[in-house]
């Protein structure tokens, strides 16, 4: 079976190409933008390319029987028609949330006839990288809406589920809403990586005004859709589902385990 993994030397896409090949996978393609830097193991076939230009996908969906679909939604359903007049035999795709912003890539999906398997992860823990300059700089977190609750999930994790659905039968036609094992508040968030890092870390809950302020210095423009989206989430917490378990056999990772696997970001 011949796997072609696009978005290869991204965060998840570059573990999705580590996990097939630590599952056996034989034949394994990697999409990537630059071939000579992307230092991908020795074995891959890898190839030039990138999902948002489709004009550089026929060569790499030549003999391809499943593709990983890394989420880039503008070309999305070219991508997808160019899948299928290749012969492509199944889609595995990363998206999100029904409904939400990475609908579209559900929607090209299934649109081209081709037949697919959806992962549609939550937040990532990988988020918290937003408090890590303040982390490193003291023990106080300057955030807002503290009581907003998701179950969070470890890029590791997502990749695991890619590989499994993509080398094991029975998934198509199947969409896996994908969490951490743990429902927890931002301020919850906190606290855990102060476990992790052994280290009293105090979260204080801005108004929204100095939290704006707070945000834009990371986030510049974006500040206030993410600042809204939290306020919107405020009594909506997100339940920990067993997904990730379920496919994998192995329990989801916990913030405290990702912060520990990743200290050195707050370090």
């Amino acid at each position: 079976m011949k796997i072609l993994v696009t978005g290869a030397t991204g965060n998840i896409g570059r573990m999705v190409v580590d996990e097939l090949l630590a599952r056996g996978a034989s034949d394994v393609r990697a999409l990537t933008v630059d071939p000579a830097k992307a230092a991908l193991p020795a074995g891959v076939d890898v190839v030039k390319g990138f999902v948002g230009r489709p004009s550089t996908l026929p060569a790499a969906l030549a003999g391809v029987d499943v593709m990983y679909l890394a989420p880039h939604v503008p070309t999305a359903p070219e991508v997808c028609r160019l899948a299928a007049d290749a012969g492509v035999r199944r889609i595995v795709d990363l998206a999100g949330a029904k409904g939400e912003h990475w609908q579209a890539i559900e929607d090209a999906v299934e649109a081209s006839g081709v037949p697919w398997t959806h992962l549609e992860p939550g937040e990532f823990m990988a988020n918290a990288e937003l408090w890590a300059p303040q982390i490193r700089a003291g023990d106080e977190v300057r955030d807002a809406y503290g009581t907003v609750a998701n179950a969070a999930i470890a890029q590791e994790d997502i990749a695991a589920v890619a590989a499994h659905v993509i080398l094991t039968d029975g998934h198509e036609g199947r969409s896996y809403e994908l969490t951490g094992p743990e429902t927890l508040s931002r301020r919850d968030k906190v606290a855990a990586i102060g476990q992790a890092l052994e280290r009293d870390l105090a979260y204080i809950d801005l108004p929204y005004d100095q939290a704006l302020t707070q945000f834009e210095k990371t986030m510049g423009e974006h500040a206030k859709w993410y600042l809204d989206g939290l306020a919107a989430s405020v009594g909506h917490p997100q339940p920990a589902l067993p997904t990730v378990a379920e496919l994998t056999g192995r329990p989801a990772t916990t913030y405290v385990e990702w912060t520990r696997r990743h200290q050195g970001i707050f370090r």
